[in-house]
């Protein structure tokens, strides 16, 4: 029972971060109709900023700078890329993510090279125990950190201008257009709150007990993916709920990978596509997601 609790406890720490990384997909989604791929990268540029930065700024210095170069990236892409090619295939724009991910990945492996990077987290490697379970501090910062920014941003969502201008864009675009919202202006905030929330991601992604900065922390957006698509692609409130489920799935089977030993070894790593694709196979539009009605 003490292993169960603890790898549900790690599991629901771990499906928070995927959850700020899903909202993320979301929200750009549901303000643009972009599925973003470059999300991968944006993990990375927020937890290799947070590195370099850290030692002029101290960490703190460096967390904000990180996560507000990471925000602007958003900003760029959508400003400087996406803005031109508005009215394009949906394809075309999600193919144009792809390519802008696999540039910033490139890159940012070559200036990380072999090392691994660490960020000088003040908490550091430190485990509290509720009882029997052990979770470390960085986890368990996660868990607060992350409720209180989805909190914020359910609550900005609903009652802020931008939240009601969203749901208006992504009810009916052209309408909202010509209700005077500014579709350009909504969908650049959005990429924005996207690298903001993939930055934080990134800093407690990358603390105990992961082992620091490397190319490889871009993979997890591919695991926090199937948790959007799972809780629904256009539904925020899914996104959360999605990646806690994948999160704690994921936990469990790493755990208890000796009794699932037949089905292969590594089998946690593609647990959130085994759990995906079974959702799929009976809600199609996911758990929240809406479902489209066509007249015959």
């Amino acid at each position: 029972m003490t292993q169960f609790l603890s790898l549900l406890l790690n599991g629901i720490s771990l499906g928070v971060i995927y959850s700020l990384i899903a909202l993320g997909f979301v929200v750009i989604f549901k303000s643009s109709e972009v599925v973003s791929f470059m999300h991968g990268s944006l993990l990375l540029v927020g937890a290799y900023s947070i590195v370099r930065l850290q030692d002029p700024l101290g960490f703190w210095g460096g967390a904000l700078a990180g996560i507000a170069i990471t925000g602007i990236l958003g900003l760029l892409v959508d400003r400087l890329l996406l803005a031109r090619m508005r009215g394009a295939p949906v394809i075309s724009l999600a193919i144009l993510t792809i390519g802008v991910d696999i540039v910033l990945i490139t890159e940012l492996t070559r200036l990380i090279g072999p090392d691994i990077l660490n960020i000088n987290h003040p908490w550091g490697g430190q485990v509290l125990h509720l009882g029997s379970v052990g979770i470390t501090a960085n986890r368990a910062l996660a868990i607060v950190v992350a409720a209180v920014l989805i909190a914020a941003f359910f609550a900005a969502f609903k009652y802020s201008n931008w939240g009601v201008a969203m749901r208006a864009a992504a009810e009916d675009g052209e309408a909202a257009a010509l209700m005077g919202i500014r579709l350009g202006r909504v969908s650049a905030l959005a990429w924005v709150v996207g690298g903001v929330l993939a930055a934080v991601a990134g800093l407690f992604l990358v603390g105990s007990p992961t082992p620091g900065v490397t190319p490889a922390v871009a993979a997890v957006a591919l695991r926090a993916f199937p948790a959007a698509i799972l809780g629904g692609l256009d539904s925020t409130g899914g996104a959360l709920v999605g990646g806690l489920l994948i999160g704690v799935a994921e936990s469990l089977a790493t755990g208890y990978q000796d009794q699932l030993a037949f089905l292969g070894r590594g089998f946690g790593s593609v647990v959130p596509y085994v759990v995906m694709i079974a959702v799929l196979l009976v809600r199609p539009s996911g758990l929240f997601g809406t479902r489209e009605l066509t007249r015959v």
